[in-house]
């Protein structure tokens, strides 16, 4: 007994828990309900459905005829009032402004429910709180009305209908005898049409004055058109030649609008760069602006020179015209100065790699030292002028012979002790005399120069790494 009580009591929890949590799901809409009062509901049922724009946002709950209050006070019998239960929230709540029609659906007579929610510049319906439809949202006679079935419409032209449509005329003739506006009211609801025509003709009516001033300007408009009538017939003509030719370029201009929007996207960069360039540009400009002052005075001064120059530009553009057949003429040459040139560029890249090895192997400094030394030494300057250097040469190689002294003969490959080394002793103690006498007499100026006349010598005979 325990066992089946505690089931009992689990399985009453979780009924429970699932209402709690179905009730509390956050996809539910409320509940909104609207009780719309109608003349005729005009064969509508429940379950049809009620529309906005043509999208459904709810259906019609229940229907019953309202016998009193909250109908309404002047005719409290026999209008038919029509739930409407909403189950989007997005078109609720409904305003004092709002709007509900019965409309047709189909052919076999089936209806729904238009209806404009209205604008929250308006206050909310009223709700009802005690009576039939409780709870919900009271839309009054005067924002609906039913419509005239199209198959009762077409009966009037058949007997007996016609017939009977007469009698109902004449009766209502003498029932409405007195109560003219209470069957305005009613075709007004019938065919809103007519009751937003007489809004119109009241909205003129208060705007009568403006529709004369209207009138007036139109004539002050008018009257120059009048005027000028063959101007604007022109104008129609050339626009219909214009129309004429564009509809001939129709597929041009049709595929220059399937391409504009590509363009628009390429022009997108360079936009957004000009609008870059213009919020830097604006110091500038505002510089510009306080300066516009002095360069408007500068173009004025350029003038009389723009009017003294055009002489001189007419004539240089005379003499350009007459020296052009010359520069034509010059063509060949200018052609074979750019043989020139290109065959002469492997000549200058091996001179280029020669002054780069004279540079580097320090060649130009020798030659430069050369020529420093070499006019030193053979002009110089004193107090007393110019005057050349010489010196005597004394010694036994120093007279002439007809036969070579042994020793005294000169080479670049050997030297003194290299000739004394193969004479005999007698020679070699003369030569040896000679030389030292040579090195003793030799000027200190011209020990200075030898070293450096030695390193030209040697690069040049290649002696020198």
């Amino acid at each position: 007994m325990r066992r089946i009580a505690l089931i009992f009591v689990t399985f009453l929890g979780a009924i429970g828990t699932t209402a709690v949590i179905a009730s509390s799901s956050p996809g539910r809409a409320p509940i909104y309900d609207v009780r719309a009062i109608f003349d005729d509901a005009a064969f509508a049922v429940p379950g049809e459905d009620v529309r906005v724009a043509g999208a459904p946002i709810g259906s019609i709950q229940s229907l019953d005829v309202c016998t009193k209050l909250p109908c309404p006070a002047s005719s409290p019998h026999n209008k038919a009032a029509v739930t409407l239960r909403i189950n989007q929230a997005n078109f609720t709540p409904f305003y004092a402004n709002a709007h509900c029609a019965i409309r047709p659906q189909s052919l076999i007579g089936e209806k729904y429910v238009d209806c404009q929610p209205g604008s929250s510049s308006s206050p909310k319906l009223q709700k009802i709180t005690s009576g039939p439809g409780s709870g919900s949202y009271l839309l009054p006679l005067a924002n609906t009305n039913s419509p005239v079935d199209s198959d009762i419409v077409q009966d009037i032209s058949q007997q007996p209908i016609r017939d009977r449509f007469a009698l109902i005329l004449d009766e209502l003739g003498t029932g409405l005898a007195a109560r003219g506006s209470d069957l305005n009211a009613v075709i007004h609801r019938a065919n809103p049409a007519l009751g937003q025509t007489d809004k119109v003709l009241q909205i003129l009516a208060r705007q009568n004055r403006t529709l004369a001033r209207l009138a007036d300007d139109s004539n002050a408009v008018l009257a120059p058109l009048a005027r000028a009538k063959h101007q604007l017939s022109d104008f129609i003509v050339q626009a219909n030649t214009t129309s004429v030719a564009s509809a001939a370029q129709a597929a041009n201009i049709s595929r220059s609008f399937n391409l504009f929007p590509s363009f628009l996207k390429q022009l997108r960069p360079l936009v957004t760069d000009l609008g870059k360039l213009a919020d830097q540009g604006t110091p500038l400009m505002t510089s510009l602006a306080q300066s516009a002052g002095a360069v408007s005075r500068q173009f004025e001064n350029l003038a009389p020179f723009a009017k003294a120059a055009r002489p001189a530009l007419i004539d240089l553009g005379n003499e350009s015209q007459q020296s052009q057949p010359a520069l034509l003429a010059t063509i060949p040459l200018a052609k074979r100065l750019n043989n020139l040139g290109t065959q002469a560029v492997p000549t200058g890249k091996s001179l280029d790699t020669l002054t780069s090895s004279l540079d580097k192997t320090g060649a130009i400094e020798y030659l430069m030292s050369l020529l420093y030394y070499g006019v030193s030494a053979t002009n110089a300057f004193d107090s007393l002028g110019h005057f050349s250097r010489d010196e005597p040469m004394t010694g036994s190689c120093a007279s002439y012979v007809q036969r070579a002294v042994p020793g005294c003969s000169a080479g670049f490959g050997g030297s003194a002790a290299a000739a004394t080394a193969t004479a005999s002793p007698t020679e070699a103690s003369v030569v040896r005399e000679a030389v030292s006498s040579v090195g003793d007499s030799t000027p200190q100026w011209i020990k200075k120069q030898n070293g450096a006349l030695q390193g030209l010598l040697g690069y040049l005979i290649g002696n020198q790494r």
